[in-house]
């Protein structure tokens, strides 16, 4: 049987130990996967260089998820010296003040700043336990990013299940969802608590899925990447 080709909606999440890992995986997955993320565990293991040469060398493109929060000068310096990398997306938290610094340290540029809302690992009792003002977990994902669109942010990172209530905001016109939390059917949950289907995740509104311990802690990646390719297609 033909592979299915890459679709960008999926973006394989490199959470592995170090650079060379993965290449490999990705060297595995070949033209199955277009778009990957590295995470901030990749960062002292070469992760900006794993960056430039998925980018430059294997034309893939990338999701840089540094989650940066700092005073607004910090982020917005920061982010002007990861922006001359020619990545596609970075994260920043989703506070007003750090979307608009980030914003302005992209200025001139493609790279695209995405808030994170609410960690998928998270549920009403962590918020408590961070002293998180009370409230529906889905309500205040929906309240942060409708702050984070209006500060300017491209796009926003929430679980598949606040995805719909996100996408019914008015500020969300043409603004993206990145769905983290996402696991096909069967899959272990791990450490996420907020979890849907690739399927029902596209079907919410969410423009990219970001899965990772699925596919490449799976006897085997490509096959685990087609079989979500295959789940999608038509979506």
């Amino acid at each position: 049987m033909t592979d299915l080709p890459a679709d960008d909606r999926l973006i394989v999440a490199l959470d592995v130990p170090h650079a060379i890992a993965a290449l490999d995986l990705a060297r595995r997955l070949g033209d199955s996967v277009s778009f990957y993320k590295i995470g901030l565990g990749m960062l002292t293991g070469g992760g900006l260089a794993l960056a430039n040469e998925l980018k430059g060398e294997m034309g893939k493109r990338i999701f840089l998820d540094m989650k940066l929060f700092d005073i607004g000068a910090t982020v917005e310096a920061a982010v002007r010296g990861i922006a001359q990398y020619d990545l596609d997306f970075l994260t920043v938290h989703g506070d007003p003040y750090v979307v608009r610094a980030a914003k302005e340290g992209a200025a001139g540029t493609g790279l695209k700043v995405l808030a994170v809302t609410i960690l998928t690992s998270l549920d009403r009792g962590d918020l408590d336990g961070a002293l998180i003002r009370e409230g529906d977990v889905q309500d205040l994902v929906a309240e942060r990013a409708g702050r984070a669109f209006e500060a300017g942010a491209d796009g926003v990172i929430a679980s598949p299940r606040e995805a719909a209530a996100i996408r019914a905001l008015p500020e969300a016109a043409g603004r993206l969802i990145v769905t983290p939390g996402v696991r096909p059917a069967g899959a272990a949950r791990d450490d996420q608590k907020r979890v849907e289907t690739p399927a029902s995740a596209l079907k919410s509104g969410a423009d990219h899925l970001v899965v990772g311990r699925p596919i490449w802690q799976a006897a085997d990646p490509k096959a685990a990447a087609q079989a979500i390719l295959s789940e999608i297609r038509g979506i």
